[in-house]
């Protein structure tokens, strides 16, 4: 799988992060299922991190939650920000909910917080990862999904909040494709907002959050895999227009994706596949 080249930009998915209940039990998870490597990040107020490598490149960031908290295991995506604190007052005044900070985090500033309708997502300002972009290998986060209720009311929303498709240079734009919103970066699509159609009602089933694809050589295998590490399949392998994709819950039900990616005709991406 050869590597995306758009370069970051503020606005544009810059990390993701899991808040695990253990950080042993989450290496060796995520270590055999998709090849990881730790290394301790500095210590930060949030308590141990460590950061997962794939090839001397950090992937994705996981941290230990404390254990009386009731918080349920998830992945976050991180947006990248040039100035924190203005991105968390634009969500404010977008209509979305700060949680945490921003404070600092490492070399950094770091934020959560969450859209109109709940889906929960981070900011970033720093140079934590200046290199880091999704590309095709394996382990390594391959696109960003988010599943909502009303996919251009949330394109509203993160085009207030990041400035997408109104950078200068024009390096960045956002359009509906095949059945969702795409952000593109360099004319590659590094993001997907999917909804209902495009003149249906909202659909109330539809718990909105940000989905996380890591790139596997084999769907099938790595959900057979998660499987026999004590994981869970929660969406069989689907062939879809843009690759083989499935839906892996891992040992304590943090929600991930996987997908090989090998789209047909030079497509790129996911088809939107919600899960409960």
């Amino acid at each position: 799988m050869a590597e995306q080249a758009w370069r970051s930009m503020p606005g544009t998915p810059c990390w993701v992060s899991l808040m695990a209940r253990s950080l042993d039990a989450a290496q060796e998870f995520y270590g055999s299922l998709l090849g990881w490597e730790f290394r301790a990040a500095p210590s930060a107020r949030l308590g141990p991190y460590l950061e997962a490598v794939v090839g001397h490149m950090p992937v994705a960031g996981i941290g230990a939650m404390a254990q009386d908290l009731g918080f349920p295991v998830s992945w976050t995506v991180f947006f990248e920000a040039e100035d924190a604190d203005a991105r968390a007052q634009a969500v404010r005044e977008s209509g979305g909910t700060v949680a945490v900070g921003p404070l600092g985090f490492q070399d950094g500033r770091a934020a959560l917080a969450a859209d109109p309708a709940g889906a929960v997502f981070g900011i970033w300002q720093g140079d934590k990862t200046p290199g880091w972009r999704m590309r095709r290998s394996r382990g390594v986060p391959a696109w960003i999904e988010l599943q909502t209720r009303d996919a251009f009311a949330a394109a509203v929303f993160y085009g207030e909040v990041f400035g997408w498709g109104s950078d200068p240079e024009g390096r960045s734009d956002v359009a509906w494709e095949h059945d969702r919103v795409v952000l593109r970066v360099d004319g590659h699509p590094v993001a997907g907002l999917c909804g209902g159609a495009v003149e249906a009602a909202p659909d109330p089933r539809v718990r909105p959050r940000w989905d996380v694809f890591f790139a596997v050589p084999d769907v099938d295998a790595a959900a057979r895999a998660a499987a026999a590490l004590g994981g869970e399949v929660a969406g069989p392998p689907t062939d879809t227009p843009y690759g083989r994709v499935a839906a892996l819950r891992d040992r304590e039900g943090g929600l991930f994706r996987v997908a090989d990616l090998r789209a047909p005709n030079g497509r790129e991406g996911t088809a939107c596949l919600p899960v409960a």
